[in-house]
């Protein structure tokens, strides 16, 4: 029969003991605290006009009024309201569609409620990243690794299925006002000439 060599163990000090469990806490702490310096900064929304309505899903078309700044102040993004050539089919705002902006602009925007108004911070990961952005001539308009931050005013929202019937329905109407004041358009409408195209949603990326 084999014979099991059993190895004493020492007995611990009181003193020790508490040293011991102190170390193992320290480490603890100290991993938890490096396992949080790795998480990125998220997007930060900050309340300035409480909105009363729902928040917009990431899929959904926001219709927006907005200004974009870098964290000194430089605006480098504005918004437009577009004219459009029927009023009553799409609200006041520029038209965004979330799915095609920056991933902290979305993220960011389905916190937000109609009628509200936010300031949005975006970390540069969840914005333009390393690349930052550059204008027609190569210049930069963001540089590399900068936090955004915009100013929102969220006006309404919809589905992208109801912003293309809508637009469909725009259109529609562009062309019923051609046809009634002929090639310059109703008179008093607004209406461009035949050909025009309704100005599509410029995106934030």
């Amino acid at each position: 029969m084999t014979e099991v060599t059993r190895v004493p163990l020492q007995p611990i000090a009181k003193g020790s003991l508490t040293k011991l469990w102190l170390g193992v806490i320290v480490l603890v702490l100290l991993g938890a605290g490096l396992a949080w310096a790795a998480v990125p900064k998220g997007v930060e929304v900050e309340t300035l006009v409480e909105g009363t309505g729902p928040s917009p899903q990431a899929t959904d078309v926001a219709f927006v009024r907005y200004v974009g700044m870098l964290p000194d102040g430089t605006v480098f993004d504005q918004s437009q309201d577009i004219p459009l050539p029927v009023e009553g089919i799409f609200p006041e705002g520029n038209p965004l569609p979330l799915d095609r902006m920056v991933p902290g602009f979305t993220e960011g925007a389905t916190q937000m409620r109609e009628g509200g108004k936010y300031r949005l911070t975006i970390p540069a990961a969840m914005g333009y990243g390393e690349e930052g952005r550059q204008d027609q001539m190569g210049n930069d308009v963001i540089p590399p690794n900068s936090d955004l931050v915009f100013e929102v005013e969220m006006i309404e929202f919809m589905s992208a299925e109801e912003f293309q019937q809508k637009l469909q329905t725009l259109q529609q109407a562009m062309q019923m006002q051609q046809n009634l004041g002929g090639q310059g358009g109703a008179p008093g409408t607004g209406a461009p000439p035949p050909g025009a195209v309704v100005p599509p949603p410029v995106p934030v990326q």
